[in-house]
């Protein structure tokens, strides 16, 4: 078992948690975060009255699963990447558990 973690701007909520579904992945929770992209977005969101929009909308997904069904979501997302007209590409990375309960 491992713990895959995946962010997506909000744009692609709806295709993240359709190839979830294609990878066999059911059980994950899901978090709205705001990414950054660089060190000045960050200094200015931290202003008390920011006159700009601090970050982009996103989403945060995480669930602990298989290794295959992270191999079949790894090349689900790759192919989808390839397909971007955006700089915005899913993103995603696995963590292996030492202990679980």
């Amino acid at each position: 078992m491992k713990l895959l973690i995946v962010t997506v701007v909000e744009e692609y909520g709806k295709e993240i948690l359709q190839l979830f579904k294609k990878a066999n992945i059911e059980s994950f929770s899901g978090s709205d975060i705001d990414g950054y992209k660089n060190q000045a977005t960050v200094l200015m969101a931290s202003n008390w009255f920011p006159s700009e929009k601090g970050g982009v909308e996103s989403n945060m997904f995480f669930s602990f699963t298989t290794d295959e069904n992270i191999e079949i979501l790894f090349g689900l997302i790759t192919s989808f990447n390839s397909n971007l007209e955006t700089n915005n590409p899913i993103r995603a990375a696995v963590v292996p558990i030492e202990k679980f309960i």
